[in-house]
């Protein structure tokens, strides 16, 4: 058996890949696996262990003749062809519920930083501007007795909501639909998309990344929002239209954005947004404690074992395979 990793993976837990097992890795650090070695890699593979930037499209699974599983290091799945992989029987792995935490703190983190703009402040520092303390300089937003409206109430936004409750927040949500339940449980109130943006003094996109939410925040919805509010993305780059973004910023008609996640990874410096004061942007790193990503690989080595000796796995994307 053969098992391909796209990323070079340090960990303990590789120990759990029998002796007789062949393993090839990437081992270009933060580098992505060009196509061509993905191609080629794959051809004699019998799994893969993958992130969300590699893309394993209808021709990569032409070339991988012999994949019996697909692994990925990751909750999302959006880089994946899932109808090609279940035409061919093929089952995706994923690894749900370990990250939801962090990824919450650090929803939590941009906003505190927009809030009281950190980033500037930290830049002001180093370019030896400060000459003395200013009755309002770098003053910001405040946090406790703000509004959050969270965009997709899953695993979580659940847990960025009990969050700001602990921040004396209130905390209003749009879903598809209400869910009475979590209503109950968190004490938050649900808002159809235009509403929530109307009222929240923080925004944070939770959503997956889908044809159904492609774009859904673009100029005309920021445009919505409060003039002192603050645009956090920890979800997928492809739900916001960058550009709608750069021109709401630009006229200051919000306060600030924090962003994880964009359309085109990894963003390059010259990006317009990197161009503004009232930007925070951080390199995909929504899940990145060392605990998370740990159990991540853990999860990503477990599935790719069960799928090679034909049981099911931890946590199946397309459990229709199993029919």
């Amino acid at each position: 058996m053969k098992i391909l990793f796209t990323r070079s993976i340090q960990s303990p837990l590789l120990k759990l890949i029998p002796e007789d097992y062949e393993v090839f890795m990437w081992t270009e650090e933060n580098r992505v696996m060009p196509k061509e070695a993905l191609l080629k890699e794959v051809a004699d593979a019998d799994a893969i262990f993958t992130n969300v930037t590699d893309q394993l499209d209808s021709e990569f699974f032409e070339h991988a003749k012999k994949l019996k599983i697909v692994s990925t290091m990751a909750v999302g799945f959006d880089n994946i062809d899932i109808k090609e992989a279940t035409k061919r029987g093929i089952p995706v792995g994923h690894t749900p519920d370990v990250l939801s935490e962090a990824v919450a703190e650090l929803a939590l983190t941009l906003m505190l930083a927009c809030a009281r703009r950190v980033g500037e402040s930290i830049q002001f520092i180093k370019d030896n501007k400060w000459e003395s303390w200013g009755p309002f300089l770098f003053a910001g937003q405040k946090i406790s007795g703000a509004k959050l409206g969270i965009i997709g109430m899953g695993r979580i936004g659940k847990i960025l909501a009990k969050q700001a409750k602990a921040l004396n927040m209130e905390v209003i949500y749009t879903n598809r639909r209400p869910n009475p339940k979590i209503e109950d449980e968190l004490n938050v109130e649900y808002r159809n998309l235009e509403a929530l943006l109307n009222e929240s003094d923080y925004v944070v996109m939770l959503a997956p990344a889908s044809a159904e939410t492609y774009h859904m925040m673009g100029y005309g919805q920021f445009s919505q929002m409060k003039p002192t509010s603050i645009f956090v993305n920890v979800s997928r780059g492809s739900t916001v239209d960058e550009e709608g973004l750069y021109k709401i910023l630009s006229e200051n008609k919000i306060f600030a954005a924090g962003l994880d996640v964009f359309e085109v990874e990894p963003i390059r410096h010259n990006h317009p947004l990197l161009t503004l004061d009232n930007v925070i942007a951080v390199p995909h790193i929504g899940s990145a404690t060392k605990e998370t990503r740990d159990k991540m690989v853990e999860i990503g080595v477990i599935n790719i074992l069960k799928g090679l000796q034909g049981e099911r796995l931890l946590h199946t994307v397309n459990e229709e395979v199993y029919k």
